[in-house]
């Protein structure tokens, strides 16, 4: 999945220092702005007023800005991040839907504005496949992950849409009565080389799980994988829409063309995304 993080305008915070930067009285506005400030978050201001909108009470608010000067990421501190105006829940240990992956559901609406059958494969948290449903005319939504703490969350976001979320394997994870079926096939799959894992961001690295993020000696063996499979599981003009990064884009479209689609890539500058869609003729 991305290899840019983090998904909300947020820094990767220092340590923290040993003592709690607040007293037992109600702590200030400008108390958590500079506990937050001083554990490295660029965006302070708009992080303290999150975080003081979360909180109920003052014993809340000093936990949950501690959480987050020692690392905890902020969506995480929150329990939920934003995706295309949505609040979809995250739990720890869960992906955090990245900003840049909504250029991945603009393309696919716009491709197939009508969708009546949905899957969203690597779904995390299961975002892409809420969005899908909100932008959509009540379609049919199924997702699956290999992890099962992305499943159980996943339910969790797609329940108000009807969405059925697998434990699976990739397609292993899906019923067969999909096949040939799918107008929207999303696989926000794992795309960073293993050998640069290590160099991510410490919210990534520390607070996600590694099958989220490391996609092989080159960062495309789960792409691969599920562009050799898509065409079985498409409709007749169907589409699957995979996340890439720029130097991998080239390699991503040779192996949806030798996988039998008729690829194209889109590419959005203000999100830095890369997105590769291939269509089922």
């Amino acid at each position: 999945m991305p290899p840019t993080f983090p998904a909300s305008p947020s820094s990767s915070p220092s340590p923290a220092p040993s003592a709690s930067p607040f007293s037992a009285s109600l702590p200030s506005r400008d108390s958590v702005v500079a506990a937050l400030r001083g554990a490295g978050c660029v965006f302070a201001e708009d992080e303290a007023a999150l975080i003081l909108a979360a909180a109920r009470t003052a014993a809340e608010l000093t936990a949950l800005v501690e959480r987050r000067v020692t690392g905890l990421p902020l969506e995480l501190v929150l329990g939920w991040a934003e995706f295309r105006g949505l609040r979809v829940a995250v739990a720890p240990g869960v992906f955090v839907p990245r900003r840049r992956t909504e250029f991945l559901v603009s393309e696919a609406l716009a491709h197939a504005p009508d969708a009546d059958v949905v899957v969203d494969l690597c779904c995390g948290s299961g975002a892409v496949g809420a969005a899908l449903a909100a932008a959509l005319d009540r379609p049919e939504v199924h997702a699956a992950d290999v992890d099962p703490a992305a499943v159980r969350c996943a339910r969790g976001n797609l329940a108000d849409a009807g969405g059925r979320v697998y434990a699976g394997d990739l397609f292993d994870a899906l019923p067969d009565t999909l096949r040939g079926r799918v107008d929207i096939l999303a696989a926000n799959v794992p795309y960073v080389p293993t050998g640069e894992v290590g160099l991510l961001p410490a919210e990534a690295r520390d607070h996600e799980p590694l099958v989220a993020l490391d996609g092989g000696s080159d960062g495309l063996d789960v792409l691969r994988r599920v562009a050799a499979a898509a065409l079985g599981w498409l409709a007749p003009g169907g589409c699957l829409l995979v996340e890439t990064s720029e130097r991998q884009a080239a390699a991503a479209v040779d192996a949806f063309t030798r996988a039998g689609l008729t690829p194209r890539l889109a590419v959005c500058e203000d999100l830095y995304a890369h997105v590769v869609i291939g269509v089922r003729d």
